[in-house]
């Protein structure tokens, strides 16, 4: 008797998928298998429907944590696709024959063996170095290969068997042992096994139809199937599963994707070709589209410049032996006529036509995630579904209650909004991206921009990963995050974005952990951060209906390790004084903040930091320059200071840093400072040649920030310092600077500050 048909194929072939379809026409077959999970094949309702739109993907994944998943995905040219699709319109039916997806998530990776040869280790060879190998032999890429070898193949009797003899080729080539070799094994005894039960049930071998990876023909011809007693020994985990769209730069091999194809667009292209007036119509639709990506982004590529493309294409495939033009063929064609030679021309809409951006679509009623379920609820409930539009759009959320409404939930409308918004944030839901605030130390108001894409469908989708809701799988990502943090700047960003989520539970988890890395010592720079994010939480608190009282000591304690060791942060070189300055802004913002923090102790510590010699000099200028902010330092302590930084005694690099660091904050109030300015000249002018080189470089760096009004008004204060026209100075100064100028400027780069 004749056994049932087995068909191999690619995945993610459109020669198999199309000549799929010619030997199904063939068959007639009262069965259809095809590789997939056995537990699945409610999905194929889904899979048929009109209006699903390919790529989609079957998804499984488990319910506890540590989550594992496991994903089918398809493009329209995929083989199992039609061959589901073949059997949904010729009323046969077709079901999946591979593991079910839960023995699939029971299944633990565990490390590739090795085997011992003449006393040495060798790496046992896989189908990866086989198809590495294969490559090499043939001086081109295995898409290449493969697109010459198969997909350009005319009949489909000569593509089974073609393909088929790959697939045994590959396999003994490839030797596989260990996990490997173990799986395999697994999966083909279960796929025979589904055959088996298929021809126990009465259909006749010869009616039924397999399809599946060619690799694994030579398993079902030769091994034997699976007994009662293997499968119910066989491991399971506890899963669920739901169909999403994907997209095509997800399906590509750039992606990660092992299964993939490094062009899921032009493939498609192939199988319009195809379905159409046959393969040679491949190169005119890859070319066509070319051309009108490139000429939609400006190049304006002719039709005599395409025609010639199609041409050259036509000469390199008969040169590299094979009857149409590949991909390869056609990119090399077009860089040499549209691309004037250079690929980079050409990249943008190489990648649109290659990769493209196609994304899939699922038609209303697919069955959903628990968390799709709770994300369309909470759109409808919160009124964002007017948001769901390819086209952005601004929305603007005042927290604040409102108190001419009826209900509890409509006075805090915006603010659940805003919880909402911010968990899709901590999940990566690219539905609304938060902006910039509008208003200075208003903490009341959010401003964000919302745009859907059927790419917000699958980040949802992946969100079910770590929980049934939204909330459930934010809470999932702030404790992983909470757990993998080493500093107590990544937990005090973590606790802020939990606070923002309105999540006190996830709050307390970073709160804790938090507390537990503050015991290690910290850069400054670190509980600096800390604080700031802290802060956040006191001074916002009651907005957000949150209880700041537990964060209160933990931001003394920080301010007081703060205060007791940034004198010690200030002994560094110019390279770290940056970041020092930069904590030490945010911790006089944090004591302005909050009456709690003591401001005697800050206060002595700027007067301290300001007046010591042993410190980089941009520390103390900087120090000085808060004092002056905060009116803590009179006009006699500035001359004094400036008259002992910058004077002839001092080096040029350290009086230049520490004006640097003066120069940092209230700038106006400096400008206004006639006598600073003056101070300022007559260092500069008693410097020597040398010495004036060295300090111009902290000079350019400290006025590089500086806005071309604020550099007006200098040069007009060095006007009347100089006894001219404080505008004709100024006019003077801003003019461009001469050839002599640029030839010290960039003599500086020359110049060895490593000794600083």
């Amino acid at each position: 008797m004749k056994g049932p048909v087995l068909f191999g194929v690619r995945h993610l072939s459109p020669a198999a998928a199309f000549q799929l379809r010619k030997a199904l026409d063939q068959a007639e077959p009262e069965l259809v298998l095809v590789e997939g999970p056995s537990d699945l094949n409610s999905q194929m309702e889904w899979l048929c429907h009109p209006g699903t739109q390919f790529p989609a993907a079957i998804l499984a994944y488990t319910r506890q944590p540590p989550v594992r998943t496991v994903l089918w995905p398809f493009a329209v040219y995929s083989p199992e696709i039609q061959a589901i699709l073949w059997a949904n319109e010729h009323g046969v039916e077709c079901r999946f024959m591979d593991l079910p997806s839960s023995v699939f998530l029971a299944l633990r990776p565990w490390p590739a063996p090795v085997r011992e040869e003449d006393g040495e280790a060798e790496e046992t060879p896989t189908t990866e170095s086989v198809y590495q190998r294969l490559e090499t032999a043939a001086g081109e890429d295995h898409d290449t290969f493969w697109e010459r070898n198969f997909e350009q193949l005319g009949d489909g009797e000569d593509f089974r068997t073609v393909n088929n003899t790959f697939g045994r080729q590959l396999r003994a080539a490839a030797g596989e042992s260990g996990r490997d070799q173990a799986e395999t094994v697994v999966r083909e005894a279960y796929m025979k096994r589904a055959i088996a039960q298929a021809i126990a049930s009465g259909i006749s071998p010869e009616k039924i139809f397999c399809v599946c990876g060619s690799f694994h023909v030579a398993g079902l011809e030769e091994n034997a199937p699976m007994t009662d007693e293997e499968e119910r020994s066989l491991p399971r985990a506890d899963s669920r599963a739901t169909l999403m769209p994907y997209s095509y730069y997800r399906l590509s091999s750039r992606s990660g994707y092992g299964a993939g194809n490094r062009a899921p667009a032009y493939f498609e292209l192939l199988w319009d070709a195809l379905n159409g007036g046959g393969i040679r119509e491949t190169a005119y639709l890859y070319l066509t589209r070319l051309a009108a990506a490139q000429r939609k982004a400006g190049d304006l590529v002719s039709s005599a410049e395409v025609i010639e493309a199609a041409r050259l294409a036509d000469a390199l495939a008969a040169l590299r032996g094979s009857r149409y033009p590949t991909l390869s063929d056609l990119r090399d064609a077009s860089v040499a006529t549209m691309g004037r030679g250079s690929f980079s021309q050409l990249a943008l809409a190489a990648a649109d036509t290659e990769i493209g951006k196609t994304i899939g679509f699922l038609p209303e009623g697919v069955a959903r995630t628990s968390v799709q379920e709770d994300f369309y609820r909470q759109l409808k409930e919160l009124r964002l579904e007017r948001f769901r539009t390819a086209q952005g759009q601004r929305l603007d959320l005042d927290l604040r209650e409102k108190l001419n409404v009826s209900s509890q939930a409509a006075a805090l409308g915006d603010l659940r909004r805003s919880f909402f918004l911010h968990r899709l944030r901590v999940l990566g839901i690219t539905f609304a991206s938060l902006l910039p605030s509008r208003q200075e130390g208003a903490g009341w108001g959010e401003y964000w921009e919302l745009r859907w894409t059927a790419e917000v469908e699958i980040q949802v989708v992946e969100s079910a990963l770590l929980g049934d809701t939204i909330e459930g799988a934010a809470a999932f990502a702030l404790k992983e995050r909470s757990d993998e943090s080493t500093t107590i700047a990544q937990a005090a960003a973590i606790f802020q974005d939990a606070f923002l989520c309105g999540m006190p539970a996830a709050a307390a988890h970073a709160l804790a952990v938090l507390q537990g890395l503050s015991v290690d010592s910290a850069a400054i720079g670190q509980v600096a951060d800390t604080a700031a994010h802290l802060s956040l939480v006191v001074r916002y608190g009651d907005l957000r209906r949150f209880d700041p009282a537990p964060v209160v000591p933990l931001i003394e304690q920080l301010y007081l390790r703060a205060c007791l060791t940034l004198a010690d942060a200030c002994v560094c070189d110019a390279k770290a004084a940056p970041a020092v300055t930069q904590a030490m802004d945010r911790l006089n913002t944090l004591q302005l903040s909050h009456d709690f923090l003591e401001e005697g102790r800050w206060l002595d510590l700027l007067a301290g930091l300001s007046d010591r010699d042993d410190l980089n000099t941009r520390c103390s200028g900087f120090a000085m320059a808060i004092l002056l902010e905060r009116g803590k330092a009179d006009e006699e302590l500035l001359a004094r200071e400036v008259s002992r930084r910058l004077s002839p005694g001092v080096p040029a690099e350290l009086g230049a840093g520490w004006f640097e660091g003066l120069a940092g904050k209230n700038r106006y109030a400096l400008i206004a400072r006639l006598s600073l300015w003056r101070h300022l000249d007559d260092y500069l002018s008693g410097l020597d040649e040398d010495a004036f080189r060295r300090a111009l470089v902290f000079l350019r760096r400290a006025f590089a920030d500086f806005s071309p009004g604020e550099k007006n008004d200098i040069a007009e204060n060095l006007g009347e310092i100089w006894g001219v026209d404080p505008r004709q100075a100024a006019e003077v100064l801003r003019n461009d600077i001469t050839q002599a100028e640029q030839a010290v400027l960039d003599s500086l780069d020359e110049f060895d500050f490593d000794d600083i």
